[in-house]
């Protein structure tokens, strides 16, 4: 297996650091406000790795934090006159909610930075005693970036280069303008914890450094996060852990592509910006799912009506090809060529784009088989639903999500559907042809096709 590693470059053989295991650290959600699609690109992103790494035998400890105080949290809190622990809580369960309608698993652990605050402290205290940081006479606690000879290497920048470019705020009390917070002194009335430099609390990077070494030991196989994140976000976590600990942080770096609205940057100042359930309550979760997973991880993702509506249709052929399938059939325990193939591209830095070409090779041979060999056929079909479900996707009943039950804003209920069906079916007993025609006419038209067999007539929702 190899994966691509955004600190060397280039794809590297993977092989962890114990022997059928990974440690695995995600940077999770900041929970001031409803995750967005954004969001949900990690998310899937990861839940897919995950799974991978699973079905290839390693035991996974996947951790994933949760940043439950920071400057956004308590402005946010104050704007809606609620507790921050009643905001976040509420936003926790959000996320919980909208991370399962997308069937992502959740993590080993999911650390919040208020449950850390021991260990934050602790690791701020090595670094003062190291030189690498210094308490200001405000109370603040700032980490000398100029101590620290390797910052930069996973951006590939120069320190004299950054200065334009780092996220900086201007502060009399630095003795650098590189210099970033690890401790912030508590304002008059903000929530805070005690420390050895006065009431506060933590700095947004110092918090990932403290909980996932907690979690996963000083250094650990995989890290990764949003593309947004690489610096400084991440070069801070490496410029503090490596400090602290003397050892290397991470083996491997993993960034996932950005998401872009009608290929534009999404933010609320263009009017494009999405959460996840404000997508959801328009669009079946798993055609979302699937268009997150269509794009190779690394690969940024249009978003548009466009690409949803080939997003459905791509996972509809799928689901055709299942339909009237028995898949609790016992696939082979011989290794197909399918699955082979299979995990040759996932092997290669998690090819899902190359994956789903071999589910959509697969799916051909389950149509193919359907009609003279039904066992032929649910072999097929059960290792095809087994694919899916590295992908996290397929394991819908197929004709749940052919009827688009999950989709909101149906054409018509299931109700009049069926009645519109048996008004057809009259009209066919009274030899009233044209009026049996004009009832599937009207259906079709609202993207409801009627499927007529031995059995009787059934529908599916076409893809818009």
């Amino acid at each position: 297996m190899h994966i691509y590693n955004t600190l060397t470059r280039r794809k590297e053989l993977f092989t962890p650091l114990e022997a059928g295991k990974v440690s695995m650290y995600v940077c999770g959600m900041t929970v001031y406000d409803y995750c967005h699609l954004g969001h949900a690109r990690v998310m899937v992103a990861f839940d897919v790795i995950t799974r991978y790494l699973r079905e290839r035998g390693y035991d996974v400890n996947y951790v994933r934090n949760i940043t439950d105080i920071d400057d956004k949290i308590l402005k946010r809190a104050d704007e809606n006159g609620e507790s921050i622990t009643a905001l976040t809580e509420r936003m926790i369960a959000a996320m919980h909610e909208d991370e399962a309608r997308l069937f992502v698993l959740p993590p080993t652990h999911e650390p919040r930075a208020t449950g850390h605050i021991d260990d934050i402290v602790a690791m701020i205290e090595t670094l003062i005693a190291k030189g690498f940081a210094y308490a200001a006479d405000n109370g603040d606690v700032y980490y000398r970036v100029r101590k620290f000879a390797n910052y930069g290497k996973l951006n590939n920048r120069q320190l004299d280069d950054m200065r334009s470019g780092a996220r900086v705020d201007v502060d009399v009390h630095k003795e650098d303008p590189l210099d970033f917070v690890l401790w912030k002194a508590a304002k008059p009335g903000e929530a805070h914890w005690s420390s050895p430099w006065g009431n506060g609390r933590p700095g947004w990077h110092i918090e990932c450094s403290a909980m996932s070494t907690c979690c996963l030991g000083d250094t650990f196989d995989i890290h990764g996060g949003g593309p947004d994140l690489t610096f400084p976000h991440h070069e801070n976590e490496i410029a503090q852990s490596e400090a602290a600990t003397g050892k290397t942080y991470v083996k491997t770096w993993m960034h996932a592509g950005a998401v872009r609205v009608n290929k534009e940057k999404m933010s609320k100042s263009l009017g494009n910006f999405f959460t996840i359930r404000d997508v959801l309550a328009e669009h079946d979760p798993e055609v979302v799912r699937f268009l997150l997973v269509a794009s190779h991880y690394r690969s940024p993702i249009n978003y548009s009506v466009d690409s949803l509506t080939e997003a459905r249709k791509s996972l509809t052929r799928l689901y055709t090809a299942l339909e009237g399938v028995d898949t609790d059939a016992i696939a082979s325990s011989e290794a197909s060529p399918y699955r082979e193939r299979f995990t040759q591209v996932m092997d290669d830095d998690f090819n899902t784009p190359e994956a789903l070409a071999v589910m959509f090779e697969l799916a051909r041979e389950v149509n193919r088989a359907k009609q003279e060999q039904p066992d032929e056929a649910a072999r097929l079909g059960g290792e095809l639903k087994q694919l899916g479900a590295i992908l996290g996707l397929l394991q819908q009943a197929p004709q749940i999500f052919l009827k688009g039950t999950q989709q909101q804003g149906m054409p018509l209920s299931e109700s009049e559907i069926e009645a519109k069906i048996a008004q057809r079916i009259e009209a066919k007993a009274n030899k009233d042809f044209a009026q049996a025609d004009a009832v599937r006419d009207e259906l079709a038209a609202l993207g409801i096709i009627l499927k007529d067999s031995r059995e009787g007539t059934s529908w599916v929702l076409e893809a818009p």
